[in-house]
């Protein structure tokens, strides 16, 4: 099933000694000896010692990779073999013992985790057996993301990035079934998992049961994903993704911050505690985490508060011991004034060992979790109506609960009889005043049962905020209609849309935007206020940014030099997070399909927010693609396949984002850019000064003075990975944000999409009359 020898990764003259599948999947490679020092030559040499090493040599003697040994024994006859789990073993051929190996290849993985292989720590050899991705889909040399077993406290999982230093997702504890917070798959008809945690080693593996081939891989860019092999399309398909949800990133929201993912937004404070820094949190900020409303005192009465459905936190502050029980466990926190949680280890058999965690509880999340976590609170903190919530209070908790029930029954039924009368008194003035009812007032009703947090504003306050709708209150023109300055009765700057007769947008980009933008809160998307629905009107009321469009800087010769080298990155960072917002951390991943300059805004200290959501589309589940017969969108930072077939993902997006970078970077729009030259288009203009290692001179001159270079070099290399011409080749945003803030190796940028080539006359891609989409085109605004 699995063969040994010498290869060369893809557009690579450097040779490795690897194993890869033999049958299947041509070319995977599951394993590498010389990750880090390649052959540059066919003069590699591969050999077996007589004390059972293994040596891999160039250039005559010089030995480049060899394996390790714990002593150096004399073997009459060391054995190598490659065995049928893919393992590569050295043994004693003399030996009757065929199991104990002098070393093998599962004790040092790559980015591969195989069945039968252990991810973990042995404590009797030092040995740590971790995930260690690619530097780049075609660079086998370790890269920047690693999975390891944290062996602080009870064992736990996670991965790091960053340059290894910055955990990102955390799994576990283990709870005898699964790692705290994933779904539970058991019984599982083709695979079996366990942790093993023992005083000698602590380690995680899986075990086929059938003859499904599959594999766990840790992807160059940070992602971790469970391949299987389809052997009718005869191709590895993602059977499932580590990272689930945002609710994943390790620590999102803060100490005692749990993670909802069906919540917006996502993190809130549990019961009992309240934000650490409000202003920070309500600018979307969680990272500061939650406190207690009453600090934990011992000279104070305390108890505990049971919670179920929860992820459990961070054990690497924390004590285990699997043989005690529940009660056992309760009391041994209750001596420990340091103690702040306890639950038990294992969730089979009813529950069994004991778990203590002290200080903060970091990384909680909300989930399908059968196991219960005790949190230690003041007791003040856990009554109702003045009655302290414990196992022996049960009678007066009833009583309280079923005499609260009844008052809620009446107030709901007070609150049902004056909705019907508001509705009905609603309906009749509708009828009044003739207005037309459009079919979006009742997708309308659908909005207001999502219970939006968002202002309805009355027609007459926003026409007496904007001096009615004058001249010169007048900001803009877009695609959507006129944009006016506005003031409220309370001094509130505000910014209005209103929808034009004339508009080439119309009733369902303005639902479109009202969902999409009162769902979403981020620092680097555009706060929508309120919205305003009288007759035929459709208004938006956004908040004012004092500074308006990034193209009324970026494009013009005057303005262009306030944006310095420094304020540029420092945009570009902040739109990067934006989308990365959209595409992955909130609870509905929304598709821009119109990112570009005049969508982006700035507020008073130029921070960036990305605005219009007139034509956002949200997917669902596990959907990553989507195809439309209207293309919609604006040329010059619409995407091939989309344009040209009606295919758009979140991959369409960072396209358009990689096209606002180069823009950023060159301060030249890349529509009607044409290099003197050659006729290139901006983005073929950025690609042959980068073969060329001429990439300062893409730079807008007005940056020489504030630029760093290595910045300005690793930022069009970005933009460029972002413009490639297939969307398979193009980063996530998430890999775009890490490479913005790294200086790892980046992979070369393939060529960009609409590039013309050599000799080529300059003329636009023709966009219609392929796979009969119908092709909608905005212009710029």
């Amino acid at each position: 099933m699995y063969e040994l020898g010498f290869f060369s990764p893809a557009n690579s003259n450097n040779r490795y000694l690897g194993i890869w599948y033999k049958k299947i999947a041509t070319g995977t490679v599951v394993w590498v000896a010389n990750r880090e020092l390649p052959l540059s030559n066919t003069s590699g040499t591969f050999r077996i010692t007589s004390e059972g090493l293994l040596q891999l040599s160039c250039c005559g003697d010089t030995v480049i990779w060899s394996s390790t040994s714990s002593a150096f024994v004399r073997y009459t006859n060391p054995v190598a073999q490659l065995l049928d789990t893919g393992n590569f073993v050295v043994k004693d051929g003399n030996s009757t013992d065929q199991t104990n190996f002098i070393w093998q290849s599962f004790d040092y993985p790559g980015d591969i985790l195989l069945p039968e292989m252990k991810l973990g720590k042995d404590f009797v050899t030092g040995i740590s057996r971790n995930l260690t991705s690619w530097k780049s889909p075609n660079d086998p040399s370790p890269g920047q993301y690693l999975i390891y077993v944290d062996t602080n406290g009870y064992p736990q999982v996670f991965i790091l990035g960053q340059g290894l230093v910055t955990r990102i997702i955390r799994f576990g504890p283990w709870n005898g079934v699964r790692f705290s917070g994933l779904p539970d798959e058991n019984p599982n008809p083709v695979y079996s998992v366990d942790f093993v945690v023992t005083q000698k080693e602590v380690y995680y593996i899986s075990e086929l049961k059938t003859s499904t081939i599959q594999m766990i891989r840790l992807m160059w860019d940070g992602s971790v994903v469970i391949l299987r092999w389809n052997n009718q399309n005869r191709d590895w398909f993602v059977f499932a993704n580590g990272l689930l949800d945002m609710c994943n990133a390790y620590g999102l929201c803060g100490p005692y911050g749990t993670c909802n993912i069906n919540k917006t937004p996502p993190c809130s404070c549990m019961d009992g505690s309240e934000p650490k820094r409000l202003d920070e949190w309500n600018m979307g900020d969680w990272s500061s985490g939650c406190q207690l409303k009453v600090p934990l005192d011992c000279q104070v009465p305390e108890d505990f508060r049971k919670i179920r459905g929860m992820k459990f936190p961070d054990t690497r502050k924390s004590w285990y011991n699997q043989s005690m029980t529940l009660g056992e466990c309760e009391m041994a926190c209750r001596k420990n004034c340091s103690c702040t949680a306890y639950a038990n280890i294992d969730i089979r058999r009813g529950g069994s060992g004991c778990i203590l965690w002290f200080g903060e509880l970091m990384d909680l999340k909300v989930c399908d979790e059968r196991q219960d976590l005790y949190i230690r609170m003041p007791a003040s903190l856990l009554k109702v109506d003045g009655l302290t919530v414990s196992e022996s209070d049960t009678n007066k908790m009833i009583r309280v609960l079923t005499i609260t029930f009844s008052i809620l029954l009446v107030l709901l039924g007070l609150s049902l009889a004056a909705y019907v009368r508001n509705k009905k008194k609603k309906r009749s003035n509708t009828k009044g005043r003739g207005r037309r009812v459009h079919a979006l007032d009742k997708k309308y009703s659908d909005v207001e049962k999502d219970d939006l947090d968002l202002n309805f504003i009355s027609l007459s306050k926003v026409v007496k905020a904007t001096n009615n709708f004058s001249i010169d209150n007048k900001l803009g023109q877009g695609g959507f209609g006129p944009v006016y300055k506005g003031v409220l009765e309370n001094g509130q700057e505000i910014a209005v849309k209103k929808l034009s007769e004339t508009s080439q947008q119309g009733y369902e980009e303005f639902y479109n935007e009202v969902v999409c933008v009162a769902r979403l809160q981020h620092r680097n998307l555009v706060k929508l206020l309120g919205y305003c629905m009288d007759g035929d009107e459709r208004i938006l009321i956004y908040e004012y940014l004092a500074n308006k469009s990034l193209d009324l800087y970026l494009f013009d010769e005057t303005k262009s030099s306030m944006l310095k080298w420094p304020l540029r990155l420092d945009i570009i960072h902040g739109i990067a997070k934006g989308m990365l917002y959209l595409h992955q951390d909130s609870r509905h991943r929304i598709i821009h399909r119109d990112l570009k300059a005049s969508n982006i805004l700035l507020d008073s200290d130029m921070n960036p927010k990305i605005s219009d959501f007139g034509l956002a589309r949200e997917f669902g589940g596990d959907q990553i693609t989507a195809k439309t017969l209207k293309v919609v969108g604006t040329y010059g930072y619409i995407s091939p396949e989309y344009a040209i077939h009606g295919h758009f993902s979140v991959k369409s997006d960072v396209f358009s984002f990689g096209v606002l970078v180069l823009e950023m970077v060159s301060g030249k729009k890349n529509r009607g850019f044409s290099h003197e030259d050659v006729g290139d288009n901006l983005l073929g203009h950025a690609w042959r000064l980068y073969r060329e290692g001429k990439c300062l001179e893409f730079m807008s001159p007005s940056l020489r003075d504030s630029c760093i270079v290595s910045e300005v070099e690793r930022t069009t290399h970005v933009g460029l990975l972002c413009v490639q011409n297939l969307a398979q080749d193009r980063p996530t945003m998430s890999s775009v944000v890490m490479m913005l803030d790294d200086d790892g190796v980046l992979p070369p940028p393939k060529e960009p999409a609409f590039f013309l080539g050599e000799g080529l006359p300059n003329s636009n891609p023709v966009l219609a009359g392929v796979d009969e989409a119908t092709i909608t085109m905005l212009e710029p605004r």
